[in-house]
């Protein structure tokens, strides 16, 4: 892509936000069609689903926005500091959430359906969680970043973030994530993937 195309730090966490959103959002069709006479396809594309959310969100974004986005957006404007802590706290539940949902599938798939409400029920609440959380960032962090941060700022955060882009995303397909992103897109359901709705 074109350096003068490129888009920004804050259009790249939009983007990425939409990527995640996706994902999440595929979890419940997927959830609602259940493993039926195919359990293996399910439980395959359901773990990576959850890994991709451990390797990218947890992993690549939330770092981004924690070491990078966040600093600058304390220092122009230091009022958001209570909104900020909370997205923070978020950031750092994350990856333990993602985890439980990790175990609780194990749990379901190795031990039975007496195990499957228990995911369900955690799956909902984390996907809440999340779309709350990047709803937040989208309407109080990133208005007030685009009137706020310098020049030397924006360009700052865009040199870092077009270096570390979502696997998922428009330009940010990575080779090592082939069989990952193959195995989503063939059995998710849209609008993350191809599979059967």
């Amino acid at each position: 892509m074109d350096k003068r195309t490129r888009p920004g730090a804050l259009q790249i966490i939009r983007n990425e936000h939409v990527a995640v959103a996706a994902v999440l959002r595929s979890l419940k069709p997927m959830l609602q069609r259940g493993p039926g006479d195919a359990p293996e396809p399910f439980f395959d594309v359901i773990r990576a689903m959850l890994f991709y959310i451990d390797e990218f969100p947890e992993k690549r974004h939330h770092p981004k926005e924690s070491d990078l986005l966040f600093p600058k957006l304390l220092r122009a404007a230091p009022q958001l500091m209570p909104v900020i802590e909370a997205l923070e706290r978020d950031h750092l539940s994350g990856q333990p959430r993602v985890r439980e949902l990790q175990h609780l599938l194990l749990a379901w798939e190795f031990l039975g359906d007496g195990h499957r409400q228990p995911f369900e029920d955690a799956v909902a609440g984390y996907v809440d969680f999340y779309l709350r959380h990047m709803k937040v960032e989208e309407t109080e962090l990133l208005p007030l970043a685009e009137r706020c941060l310098t020049a030397q700022d924006r360009a700052e955060l865009d040199a870092a973030f077009q270096a570390n882009r979502d696997l998922f995303g428009p330009d940010g397909h990575d080779g090592a994530y082939e069989r990952l992103f193959t195995r989503i897109v063939m059995h998710a359901p849209a609008p993350i993937g191809v599979g059967p709705g």
